[in-house]
């Protein structure tokens, strides 16, 4: 699959990208349909009171309806998580939405969290075939101020709660207005608050504990890192997402796309998840999961991440420029990691690391 990714890479980027993100997918469920798999390492985890075969997941955004579960389930990974989904259809930005910044492994999206909306997406995730970890972004409707959002995430949590392994709050996304203020303050402990209390309802009634993550932003300073540690921490929280795209050009701010309005993700990015993911890591100290995400494209770059504090890696726009054969490489990256000595390691040494968020 290697060589022919190498092949096929070429003829997709000469489309739009966003057409070529749905030709890929496409390519890659022919492929399934023959017969393929990806082999990659087995080494189970039990992160969330969840068991995963390996550290290796998808991130949210590369299949918004579900409508690829099992392909992507043939990529060797030990989680996937769909959407963001919101509780009715959105159609998202005008197009173009999608950038690519070939150079630099990175992309530039505002896509404005398009998606079927909550029913088409579970009659797709029912189809959907794969023995692994499922995890539920959730969003808003395109309607709904980010002020009204819980109503909406509510929503969404009783509508998939029988369906997902976990849950994930999205509210960090760069290009919703308004919606990464619930990341602070009041705001953040109100919707923790309630979240947490429906989440103990839903886990009565149905006798099942689907864990709730949180999903947070890269464009956040140390202090508030902190402050919504803290909450976390108080409201048990049980996993960490770090983090979404960033407004900032770290890196591209000379290219002509980097004035594209919208989320910069890939390579770019990397050091400055990396360092939210050690920051959370000083405060949460083990006791809440994080989920790595953010221009990991490299078996170092996903060992840095378990050392910084995490103890998942997502995937995405890595997948794009690199192909499946980056999951095979990253599985047997972090296989027979001994991840608690790492963290300590890196916690001694962090002093030293280059501060990007002052």
């Amino acid at each position: 699959m290697r060589v022919l990714y190498r092949l096929v890479r070429p003829l997709l980027f000469l489309l739009d990208p966003e057409l070529a993100h749905g030709v890929g997918l496409g390519l890659l469920r022919v492929c399934c349909k023959l017969g393929w798999r990806q082999r990659t390492v087995s080494e189970p985890v039990k992160v969330m009171g969840l068991s995963f075969r390996n550290r290796i997941g998808i991130a949210a955004g590369l299949d918004k309806n579900a409508e690829y579960l099992q392909e992507l389930g043939r990529l060797g990974v030990g989680f996937v998580e769909l959407g963001s989904v919101s509780p009715h259809p959105r159609t998202g930005n005008e197009k173009p939405r999608l950038f690519r910044l070939t150079k630099h492994n990175a992309l530039i999206n505002r896509m404005g969290l398009c998606n079927v909306g909550l029913n088409k997406f579970l009659d797709n995730l029912k189809r959907g075939k794969f023995d692994g970890v499922i995890g539920v972004n959730l969003g808003k409707d395109v309607d709904t101020p980010a002020s009204d959002a819980l109503n909406d995430y509510i929503i969404g949590m009783e509508a998939v709660y029988a369906h997902a392994d976990y849950i994930t709050i999205n509210i960090s996304c760069p290009h919703e207005v308004g919606l990464r203020q619930l990341q602070f303050g009041d705001q953040l402990r109100e919707l923790l608050t309630a979240l947490k209390a429906k989440q103990k309802v839903l886990a009565q009634k149905s006798g099942r504990y689907v864990p709730l993550a949180v999903k947070i932003s890269s464009d956040i300073d140390a202090l508030e890192i902190e402050i919504m540690c803290r909450e976390f921490k108080a409201h048990q929280i049980d996993a960490v997402i770090a983090t979404n795209t960033t407004q900032a050009r770290p890196g591209v701010s000379e290219l002509a796309l980097s004035h594209e309005r919208g989320g910069l993700s890939g390579a770019p990015l990397f050091k400055r998840s990396l360092e939210v993911v050690s920051r959370c890591y000083q405060h949460l100290q083990g006791d809440i999961p994080i989920i790595a995400v953010g221009g990991i494209q490299s078996a170092s770059d996903a060992k840095a991440m378990l050392e910084a504090g995490a103890e998942l890696i997502q995937v995405y726009t890595g997948l794009v420029y690199k192909g499946p054969g980056l999951i095979k490489t990253l599985t047997k990256a972090t296989s027979r990691c001994n991840v608690p000595a790492m963290h300590e390691s890196y916690r001694v040494r962090c002093d030293s690391i280059p501060r990007f968020l002052s």
